[in-house]
């Protein structure tokens, strides 16, 4: 199993039983046998490949992705796809090279993947938000993102708000919800030198609605001032001008029992929900009185966007608690095709890489708000959400586009784009026995003749190599084998096709599984008659 995120070199562990909540999820992660090489030790047919093992199992949808991590998770839904933008966990390193407890002080990204399945997601790469290579080359630090669209003079316009660390809230705005995005003011939008905001011990955590009649409010702040765990006095909204990148009026703040960080904001049936994470000093009294523990995310309503906030219920119990590893908890709250969402960050993916050091990942679970307005627990898995439409077997389908991935890691395809966002993805660092899976592919009901793929040859390599091409399994038939070999060009992509081997039709899982090395892979596609 290879490591690929930041290129960490870390020793590979391959889970045993799986003890989450999987709803009876067939988990790939159960071979215990293991080389070197960190692929599977089993007896191996003449030709079959040996494959990689992946951070997840095959039928879990979370993490929502392993090819890097991705915290304090915020999704937009824009047109028919739903845009997740993270705080970019990435590893830090001591002086001997080994991975060290993560401080969240050099992070300067925000990841980015998007859907309109809700489980195959594109990954979109990195937006470069803060530092003097950044958009926002005033700030330090790029936490906690929040995003909100808007049509402004006539043209659809995307917000990014994120934390400059504990100290403020930057904007950055752009023509496209993936990028790239510039930096509107050259400052901060929410600074200590607003009122009500001196006093704020962490002024971070953004959370964005735009309401029905089109006014947005930006909902911010944490931090348990000394003697006030009961009563933080920490959180904060204020009304956004029609720019979307300016406040009206002063921050107003928000009664928020045992608030510890992590605003979140949605509207249902005309109420107000704000939802945040309880501190960590939750005591007796607070539980008696409210019900949740520490480190939870708990739900106040409201009649109106500003407040006043009532408490209604708890929501979602820490992570740690179902998945092991507790931490803080960070949400978002959204409504995708009629159906009620929770997207949150876990430690899944690092224990699973036997790190352990603070790295976070990204999973998204349904719920049903009820007929009376509450939400009640929603439940935490790894099997994760239905799939709510299938992929078209007949269009050029993105490569980075995939449920499940082992090995292979995603690169920008111009290498040489530092751009704040926009750049398109591809996959690369393949090796043999990596593989992706796509989720419900749709043949229809007539079967194609060839398989395409857009290869180039990979940067400093000699690309030579196959992809099989099975559906429904690792193991599973054999539509297709592409030989790939003549590439030389390490910049254009160029079509290779093959012919079927056996005729499919109707709605297969579809796994690509490489073998070789030295390509990269941009996109798929079958072709009919």
């Amino acid at each position: 199993m290879k490591m690929v995120i930041d290129g960490a070199k870390t020793e590979n562990r391959v889970q045993g039983e799986n003890i989450y909540e999987t709803e009876g999820a067939e988990n790939s992660n159960t071979e215990t046998a293991q080389d070197g090489t960190g692929k599977e030790e089993k007896s191996m047919e003449p030709g079959e490949i040996i494959t990689t093992k992946s951070y997840k199992g095959v039928e879990d949808a979370n993490p929502v992705m392993t090819q890097r991590f991705g915290a304090d998770p915020y999704a937009m839904v824009y047109g028919d796809r739903v845009y997740l933008y993270m705080t970019a966990d990435a590893f830090e390193y001591d002086s001997e090279g080994n991975v060290t407890e993560n401080t969240y002080g050099k992070i300067h990204q925000i990841n980015v993947l998007s859907t309109n399945d809700m489980v195959n997601f594109t990954d979109h790469g990195s937006i470069n938000a803060a530092s003097e290579t950044g958009a926002a080359k005033w700030a330090d630090n790029s936490w906690a993102p929040a995003a909100a669209w808007k049509e402004i003079d006539g043209k659809d316009q995307f917000f990014l708000y994120f934390a400059d660390g504990g100290g403020g809230i930057g904007v950055l705005q752009s023509d496209s919800p993936t990028g790239p995005f510039r930096d509107p003011l050259g400052k901060g939008l929410i600074t200590r030198d607003m009122p009500n905001c001196g006093n704020v011990l962490w002024l971070f955590d953004p959370a964005v609605l735009v309401d029905d009649n089109g006014r947005a409010y930006l909902y911010f702040g944490g931090g348990v001032p000394e003697g006030k765990v009961a009563a933080p006095g920490t959180g904060r909204v204020v009304e956004l001008g029609a720019d979307m990148i300016s406040i009206v009026g002063e921050p107003q703040v928000i009664d928020v029992p045992y608030l510890f960080e992590d605003s979140g904001i949605h509207k249902a049936g005309g109420k107000y929900y704000y939802t945040y994470c309880t501190n960590w000093q939750v005591d007796e009294a607070g539980t008696e009185q409210y019900g949740f523990h520490s480190g939870e995310i708990a739900c106040l309503v409201s009649d109106a966007p500003m407040g006043p906030f009532v408490y209604q219920e708890t929501i979602l119990r820490n992570p740690g608690s179902v998945f092991g590893l507790s931490g803080n908890n960070h949400h978002c709250v959204f409504c995708f095709q009629d159906q009620w969402y929770i997207t949150y960050h876990t430690r899944v993916l690092e224990k699973e890489m036997g790190v352990e050091k603070g790295y976070r990942c990204t999973h998204i679970d349904a719920f049903e708000m009820q007929e009376d307005g509450t939400i009640g627990e929603i439940r935490q898995t790894l099997r994760g959400r239905k799939q709510v439409q299938y992929v078209d077997a007949y269009q050029e389908n993105s490569a980075v586009n995939f449920a499940v991935m082992a090995g292979v890691n995603t690169v920008a395809e111009d290498r040489n784009d530092q751009s704040a966002g926009g750049c398109e993805m591809v996959l690369t660092d393949i090796d043999s026995g990596d593989f992706i899976k796509v989720a419900g592919v749709d043949f229809a009901q007539r079967s194609p003749k060839l398989f395409a793929m857009a290869l180039r040859c990979a940067e400093n390599g000699t690309a030579r190599g196959a992809v099989q091409v099975r559906i429904d399994s690792l193991e599973g038939e054999l539509l297709a084998c592409l030989d790939i070999t003549d590439l030389t060009d390490k910049q254009k992509f160029a079509m290779c096709e093959t012919q079927l081997l056996t005729p499919v039709q109707g709605v297969h899982d579809l796994y690509l599984i490489f073998d070789g090395t030295g390509f990269e892979v941009r996109s798929w596609k079958f072709v009919g008659e």
